[in-house]
């Protein structure tokens, strides 16, 4: 229990380090347009290039050891992302040390120093993509093998997927407490407090996981495993396309609704208020994949993940397609906002994507053995779907319009409905896995 404790401390951690970056991406978009999501692009390109080498120290190093890496990588990452707040707010304020107001000269050179603070934060965003890589790699199989796979391995991944859900929902309100808000006139240094609370997490969290016995269950497995291995397994390779299309769907519908109800318009003019409202219904969107799972933690162990799975994939597709076909003048005030019915089932997609993270790594895992750990690193190199999957629902938004661009997310969550029905059995039993 301690071991599960720990693991779901682990998940809280992962999306903490993940939101916490938002506010730093918002100070770029002020002077570079591009930027503001390029952050969070890095963090998920960093899983592209983790995953694979993640699930090879699960094998080499043990959980433990891979856990405790990782949280080394993530104090580099978030102290590199320190280092690009210092000499911007120099240069605003005028106060650069000597030698470098002497190489500066121009404001052009000073121009291309804050460039390269872009550059830098970029960086240290893509090796905090390594650290929480690393620390998903280690959580979701332990956990699974903890609760013994099945129902059980569900429900404990459901757990840390609340908690992981919490954190996502505060870290946003920490954000407001610590830095308030953010303008064009804001610096990188003013909001360098959440990297010092983020390096004070990791050390805490390093000395309390080195502390805690966790099991290492391929420590006795003599026989050497290859990253590859796994893909024997046809259940494992549908189950890593599924993995690949649902972090898409899971970032792809909240940033699409958000921009849609933010450029509501009257009268060739966009709505006061209307900004704010559309990052309630993201929020909204959010908190009900928190509920969702927090509700599937307590029936996941009577429930199985194929019904559940299938079941919020089915109710998916009919709110989207209702929210694709309802006409968008047919309206409800919302703060002052005619905020057209359409978006409310938009947000209420977030109880179904809730559970179909875990339900996924839970089926495809299944009966893998001494190959899940090389799995669960297959697993973290397509969450570099989050990236990929919501620029292309992007372009189409941009070319026809947003609610049309849902049709993308229809077509990703139709696969993930295949497979919770046919795809996840597991029809290669005759390979050993002991």
């Amino acid at each position: 229990m301690v071991a599960v404790v720990t693991m779901c401390f682990i998940f809280a951690m992962i999306s903490f380090v993940t939101n916490m970056g938002a506010p730093f991406g918002n100070i770029w978009g002020f002077t570079y347009p591009w930027a503001g999501m390029m952050g969070n692009m890095m963090n998920f390109a960093a899983y592209l290039f983790m995953g694979i080498p993640a699930g090879n120290m699960l094998v080499k190093y043990g959980y433990k050891k891979t856990a405790l890496i990782a949280l080394i990588v993530g104090v580099v990452g978030l102290a590199i992302q320190y280092l690009s707040s210092i000499f911007g707010a120099d240069i605003q304020a005028g106060t650069l040390p000597g030698f470098l107001a002497e190489f500066l000269g121009t404001p052009e050179k000073a121009g291309q120093i804050i460039a390269l603070n872009l550059i830098i934060y970029l960086l240290g965003a893509f090796i905090c993509g390594f650290c929480v890589c690393m620390l998903n790699t280690v959580v979701n199989p332990m956990l699974n093998i903890l609760g013994g796979g099945g129902n059980k391995g569900n429900q404990y991944i459901q757990i840390g997927g609340t908690l992981n859900s919490l954190t996502g929902t505060l870290t946003p309100l920490l954000t407001g407490v610590l830095v308030g808000t953010l303008t064009k006139d804001t610096t990188m240094s003013a909001v360098s407090p959440l990297l010092f609370v983020g390096m004070a997490v990791f050390s805490v969290s390093f000395f309390i996981i080195s502390r805690v016995n966790i099991p290492e269950p391929q420590a006795e497995i003599k026989e050497k495993v290859s990253v590859t291995s796994p893909l024997k397994f046809r259940h494992t390779v549908l189950g890593v396309i599924a993995i690949f299309f649902y972090v898409g769907v899971e970032i792809g519908i909240p940033a699409e609704l958000n921009f849609y109800i933010s450029n509501l318009q009257d009268g060739g003019k966009i709505i006061e208020g209307a900004s704010t409202v559309g990052g309630t219904f993201a929020a909204a969107y959010w908190l009900l994949m928190m509920c969702g799972r927090f509700l599937s933690s307590f029936i996941s162990g009577k429930v199985s993940t194929k019904a559940q799975m299938t079941t919020v994939s089915v109710v998916a597709i009919a709110l989207l397609l209702f929210a694709i076909f309802m006409p968008s003048d047919i309206t409800s005030d919302f703060n002052g906002v005619p905020v057209p019915v359409k978006c409310f089932a938009i947000a209420a997609c977030g109880i179904c994507t809730s559970i179909m993270w875990g339900g996924i790594f839970n089926l495809a895992v299944e009966g893998l053995g001494k190959y899940t750990a090389p799995a669960s690193g297959l697993f973290m190199t397509m969450v570099v779907g989050g990236g990929i999957m919501p620029i292309i629902q992007r372009k189409v938004s941009l070319s026809v319009d947003p609610i049309t661009s849902y049709w993308v997310i229809i077509a990703m969550v139709a696969y993930i409905l295949y497979y919770s029905l046919i795809g996840c059995k597991n029809v290669n039993k005759d390979i050993k896995v002991d």
